[in-house]
């Protein structure tokens, strides 16, 4: 995957963001960080339009997020309706907020299934799915935004996907 298009984050007067390119965060500890995460937290809509947030396990490989669960789970259902989400990691004090289409996937080719399995297997150690056989969901990122405590840092990647 190519090095997304990055720019400082804007917010309202008095933010301490970026206003060049000098201090904004890189592409490459972005995904290290995506990649090393144990737990995420998964936003999706709710049919009446609110918030529907709930902690998920998954892998992110080959510059997407793949995440396991029940088809009939809120927020699976809220993909199928809406498949625009959002993933943020823990931190409060780096941020780190992916922007995507998530996506029901049937089946993954058996390269990808084994790479997704042996990531789940070293992070977690339980619960491995069989994306070849039983299918997984896939967050394609859109967008990307990081920053730390101070917002010196702000960055946003857009992923033109």
């Amino acid at each position: 995957m190519a090095i997304p298009a990055a720019r400082p984050e804007r917010g309202p007067e008095g933010y301490a963001f970026p206003t060049g390119d000098e201090n904004l965060l890189s592409w490459e500890e972005a995904e290290r960080r995506l990649a090393d995460a144990r737990f995420y937290w998964l936003a999706t809509t709710n049919p009446n339009g609110t918030p529907h947030v709930r902690p998920v396990w998954g892998v992110w490989i080959d510059g997407c997020f793949y995440f396991d669960g029940h088809p009939h789970t809120r927020w699976a259902r809220n993909l199928a309706r809406e498949p625009r989400a959002s993933v943020h990691l823990e931190s409060a004090a780096n941020v780190l907020i992916v922007e995507g289409v998530g996506e029901d996937v049937e089946r993954t080719d058996e390269e990808l299934g084994r790479r997704i399995a042996a990531g789940w297997e070293k992070k977690y150690g339980r619960l491995v799915p069989d994306p070849a056989a039983r299918g997984i969901f896939r967050l394609t990122p859109q967008r990307a935004r990081g920053w730390s405590e101070n917002l010196q840092d702000g960055t946003v990647w857009t992923l033109g996907r």
